[in-house]
């Protein structure tokens, strides 16, 4: 039957990265809809502050390294303590630089790699792990238009994204026997922290030049879209990237009036 409303209650979500952004936003979204909330995030002063902004939610906060496969399974095995099980993972933890490939250290491309990438391997990995044993999961990570358009300054960043879309898409084939679904989304311009730290004047000039919506988007309307890859309803979805980005990749010269 047709549920009007999504409804997790019942279900338990793992966030990486929820202290803030996008992170934060789909913790919010999916604890009004009821399910059980785990925060994670390398920030723990910040994961408790933004627990306590769900009032009413059940919640528990968990500080991981995602760098750190170890760490990595212990937040799961944290959360699967404390809730019985794992039923889905949004992964948002990362970081950005706008840097040129010229210019690029190998320093900075591995710190990207380690964070974006490999991070997203050992989140997800972990808490598959877990899903299997129960025949259910929800997978979405987060990537980013940079990941499949090139750009400048995105190298690391990009690489890493690109990443992260093959991994997703690898993952929705072998895990799809055990009903654990992989999705990713693939957000272009959205006004977060990290873009408020990675977009210089210039580069938002540029980016609203090439999004025929001509704004940002938000971690509301980001998030949104998360909480239905990560809803029942969207059981017959599995590796597929989802761009939220006002028409980004789908636009090629464009006349402005």
């Amino acid at each position: 039957m047709f549920s009007a409303q999504m409804n997790f209650a019942g279900r338990t979500a793992l966030v990486t990265g929820g202290a803030s952004g996008i992170g934060f936003a789909v913790a919010r979204q999916l604890a009004e809809l009821g399910a059980k909330i785990a925060i994670a995030d390398v920030n723990i002063d910040g994961a408790n502050s933004a627990a306590d902004k769900l009032e009413g939610a059940q919640v528990m906060v968990v500080q991981v390294d995602v760098r750190d496969p170890d760490d990595c399974a212990n937040m799961v095995d944290a959360v699967v303590a404390e809730y019985g099980k794992l039923d889905i993972l949004v992964h948002s933890a990362g970081v950005g630089i706008e840097k040129s490939f010229l210019q690029t250290t190998a320093e900075e491309w591995q710190r990207l790699i380690d964070i974006d990438l490999s991070g997203t391997f050992y989140c997800a990995q972990a808490a598959a792990r877990h899903m299997v044993k129960n025949g259910y999961g929800r997978i979405v990570n987060l990537a980013s238009t940079a990941g499949i358009r090139g750009g400048t300054g995105r190298t690391a960043y990009g690489a890493a994204k690109g990443g992260v879309i093959a991994l997703t898409k690898v993952m929705a084939v072998e895990l799809a026997e055990y009903g654990i679904t992989a999705n990713a989304l693939a957000p272009g311009a959205i006004e977060t922290e990290l873009v408020a730290r990675m977009h210089s004047a210039e580069t938002r000039r540029v980016y609203r030049a090439g999004i025929p919506l001509d704004r940002y988007g938000t971690p509301d309307e980001t998030a949104f879209c998360a909480v239905f890859l990560a809803s029942e309803q969207a059981g017959y979805i599995t590796g597929h990237i989802l761009g939220i980005d006002g028409g980004f990749l789908a636009a090629g010269i464009m006349h402005k009036t």
